[in-house]
């Protein structure tokens, strides 16, 4: 790794698996914090990829997560030297933590922070048991943090992950590369606002062709209710509870007026405004709409 580029790890992924990928030129990275809208956007770069819905294989496995610890890094390098079609690879580090060639193509996707902080609960409450076991047993061999257990306490899981305040470093530090031609914003509010639309935006960004007579299927691919309804075409999501139909979960937004309280409301703004210039805090409250 250079050492220009700040190692990331946690118990679930570790950047330094980048330093093994032979990129190669129109490579796709889809860049996101958690729980940000990442499956659904390569569930869309796939299907425009392959707009007469013939991808040669799941999309987790068509796009793998890169950095992931629960897949072994000789089996994803492997995979990925061996596609021959252009490739989608997934990401979870902060920009300053991953390579940036000028011929590939970067989509980041972010999400209002309270909307992925409650997406997050689901996610740590239906993640299996015995996988969050193997992966905090090399966690702490290797001194890292392990990942928390869920106990139903959402306020205090919310102190935990506001503290961190991961999800807005990592906004941050792709904010700096937002007017690169090669690196496109893309807001989880804009996708549910005009899924068409900002489909229309990404294939115009990665100049892939679609012809008028396959954009309404190439679309409906992408709808929330298509993808939990083909979860097999999704990926196996072998490591949650009840697996892709849970995983897949609601993909809503607006579910912590409910729950947090106003005074995690206060603090959660504090952190946003300590952390994001104004520009940024709007965008990632509202996307572009």
């Amino acid at each position: 790794m250079s050492d220009s580029i700040r190692a990331y790890r946690t118990s679930v992924f570790d950047n330094a698996r980048w330093a093994r990928l032979k990129h190669r030129p129109g490579d796709i990275f889809v860049c996101t914090p958690p729980k940000c809208g990442t499956t659904w956007t390569q569930t869309i770069v796939v299907s425009l990829l392959w707009p007469e819905g013939k991808a040669p294989a799941p999309v987790m496995i068509v796009s793998p997560w890169l950095e992931a610890l629960f897949n072994s890094e000789d089996e994803i390098i492997t995979r990925l030297e061996a596609q021959t079609h252009r490739r989608c690879i997934k990401s979870h580090t902060p920009a300053d933590g991953i390579p940036t060639f000028d011929d590939a193509k970067y989509i980041f996707v972010a999400r209002d922070g309270r909307d992925a902080f409650m997406s997050y609960c689901h996610h740590f409450e239906v993640f299996k048991a015995d996988v969050r076991k193997s992966l905090n047993e090399r966690a702490l061999q290797d001194g890292v943090p392990p990942m928390p257990e869920w106990n139903g306490d959402v306020h205090g899981f919310f102190a935990m992950w506001l503290g961190r305040a991961e999800l807005f470093h990592h906004v941050r530090t792709f904010w700096a590369l937002r007017d690169r031609p090669n690196v496109l914003f893309v807001h989880y509010n804009d996708l549910k606002r005009d899924l068409a639309g900002e489909m229309r935006r990404i294939a115009e960004f990665l100049a892939i062709e679609v012809t008028p007579a396959q954009w309404p299927a190439v679309v409906e691919r992408c709808t929330f209710d298509a993808m939990k309804a083909r979860g097999d075409e999704i990926g196996t999501f072998w490591n949650f509870e009840g697996g892709a139909q849970s995983f897949l979960f609601k993909g809503t937004n607006g579910r912590w007026k409910d729950v947090l309280t106003e005074a995690e409301l206060a603090a959660y703004e504090r952190k946003v405004g300590e952390i994001l210039p104004p520009e940024a805090a709007t965008w990632l409250e509202r996307g572009r709409g």
